[in-house]
């Protein structure tokens, strides 16, 4: 069906080519594909007009065969709509293909700059994880992350976020990225007859690893790295089975110096990576105190209610 949109495009522009924008090409022929097929939808002058700007941006027929046409008709639309840049949109057809977006998961991954933040980290991956896996695991790590899902003023402590991204897991998963599957929050490491607990831990089916996750409410710090390596260090040698790849680190901090980061993760000897993550701003204390409270808007949704009924 996908082709056939794309042939149909293709016709358009020949047709406007040879006769002229003006001769209303698109709405006549609309209404001729209306009226030879009036059991098919998908023939009105607007989905016309989106065959047209796919055949315009995907002139060639291979790259639809083998890439445009393995992805739903509206994702399509959604990529034209979206996405100016063809490379870009490429990708997330890519993406789409690979990990099976529906229509709105794509939408969001489009408007959270996705293609911008996938593989962003600083990471000293390539030193200390292996090919292919060193390659595949940066590009799994975002930069920022977007946790614009959670509601958290600045005075919000690491346990609020934690809190949070537990209580909405389902976004988080979404944002973290496929493959990634959630094993427990403050979990706990015996190490040397002393009790240590890990924020977040994770294991990522694709790269068959424990995933070690702490969470920072600042700026990134040099010591964080040095507690991080001891927790991939504990976890590897506490809980990865023979099968598994060597585990990862990402720190997540509410900013970093690149300088700083780069140097910190330098000589270490397990795999660290360093992102960023932006939450949604607050509105300012004394809007807040002037918004109506839920329970003040369910008052007035029952009061409407009843004067309806009435």
């Amino acid at each position: 069906m996908i082709l056939l949109y794309w042939q149909i495009g293709r016709d358009i522009i020949i047709r406007q080519q040879q006769q002229g924008w003006g001769t209303k090409v698109i709405d006549n022929l609309a209404k001729d594909l209306s009226q030879a097929f009036p059991d098919i939808k998908g023939f009105s002058s607007r989905n016309l007009k989106y065959m047209r700007k796919f055949a315009e941006n995907y002139p060639e027929e291979q790259f639809v065969q083998l890439s445009a046409a393995q992805i739903p008709w509206f994702h399509n639309c959604v990529l034209l709509d979206k996405v100016k840049n063809r490379e870009e949109r490429e990708w997330y057809i890519y993406q789409t293909i690979e990990n099976g977006w529906s229509r709105n998961v794509l939408v969001h991954q489009i408007e959270s700059r996705l293609y911008h933040r996938q593989g962003k980290a600083i990471t000293n991956f390539e030193k200390t994880l292996p090919k292919p896996q060193s390659e595949l695991a940066q590009q799994l790590i975002k930069d920022p992350y977007n946790f614009d899902f959670l509601s958290l003023t600045q005075t919000a402590l690491e346990s609020d976020l934690e809190k949070g991204l537990i209580n909405r897991i389902r976004n988080f998963l979404l944002e973290l990225g496929v493959g990634f599957a959630f094993v427990g929050s403050q979990y706990h490491l015996e190490v040397g007859n002393q009790d240590f607990y890990v924020d977040l831990l994770f294991y990522h089916l694709r790269l068959r690893c424990f995933i070690v996750i702490d969470l920072k409410i600042e700026e990134f710090k040099p010591e964080f790295s040095g507690k991080m390596n001891f927790y991939v260090a504990a976890v590897d040698d506490l809980l990865r089975h023979a099968e598994d790849n060597p585990t990862i680190g990402i720190i997540l901090c509410k900013s970093k110096n690149k300088t700083i980061v780069e140097y910190s993760l330098r000589d270490l000897n397990q795999p660290i990576g360093v992102s960023t993550y932006q939450l949604r701003e607050a509105l300012p204390e004394n809007l807040q105190n002037n918004l109506p409270t839920i329970e003040q808007l369910e008052a007035e949704l029952n009061a409407v209610s009843l004067k309806i009924d009435e």
